[in-house]
């Protein structure tokens, strides 16, 4: 007699087998879903389809992330720069202020090491140091906002150990200024195609 199992059980039980697979206490890998979480994100994705950004959004997203390093990494327990790290910050500091109509998030990981609630406030101290860094090269604070610490919840590689690429913070387009001019005039078209020229620092 063969027994018969209606699909969306069969598909469910797949899913939650594949998610077994990619976790290591508890914790999932970073990009384990599209959807990683972020506060806001389905208001913000709302206002970018009402208003038509969505794909303007997505595609200045794919760019930043194209011409520019989005990564840096830290040292074990430890929000302090270092030079690779500035020279980074320093290339997304010049893009950034190359499209002012245009909002950017940092994010805060750390590796699994440590306690929950300790990794929590490292992400968020290392996606402040990014920022403050940013901000003395001339960005504006108010562009940056979403300042989150996912602490180890998302790490790159899962592993108990300790682990450099794991240690980060990710900076990320958010969306569009909506009170500059060009966004008011719907000239999306315009901020993502605009060129980009970067200047100086080619060894960065």
């Amino acid at each position: 007699m063969t027994i018969r199992f209606p699909i969306a059980l069969v598909a469910g039980l797949s899913v939650l087998a594949v998610a077994g697979c990619e976790t290591i206490g508890g914790v999932r890998e970073a990009g384990h879903s599209l959807d990683e979480g972020r506060f806001g994100d389905p208001t913000m994705n709302n206002i970018l389809v009402m208003t038509g950004q969505r794909d303007y959004y997505e595609q200045l997203a794919q760019r930043f992330a194209a011409e520019v390093p989005t990564t840096i990494n830290f040292a074990f327990n430890s929000a302090q720069l270092s030079p690779q790290a500035q020279a980074v910050l320093r290339q997304q500091a010049r893009w950034i202020n190359a499209f002012p109509e245009v909002r950017f998030s940092v994010y805060g990981h750390t590796d699994l090491v440590g306690s929950d609630a300790y990794n929590l406030r490292l992400g968020r101290r290392r996606a402040q140091a990014a920022v403050n860094y940013m901000i003395a090269q001339g960005v504006d604070r108010r562009r940056l906002d979403a300042l989150v610490s996912f602490g180890e919840t998302q790490p790159l590689v899962a592993t108990p150990n300790p682990e450099m690429r794991n240690r980060r913070t990710v900076t990320e387009v958010s969306g569009f200024m909506q009170d500059h001019p060009m966004v008011l005039d719907g000239r999306y078209a315009d901020i993502v195609y605009r060129t980009y020229v970067a200047s100086g620092g080619s060894g960065e």
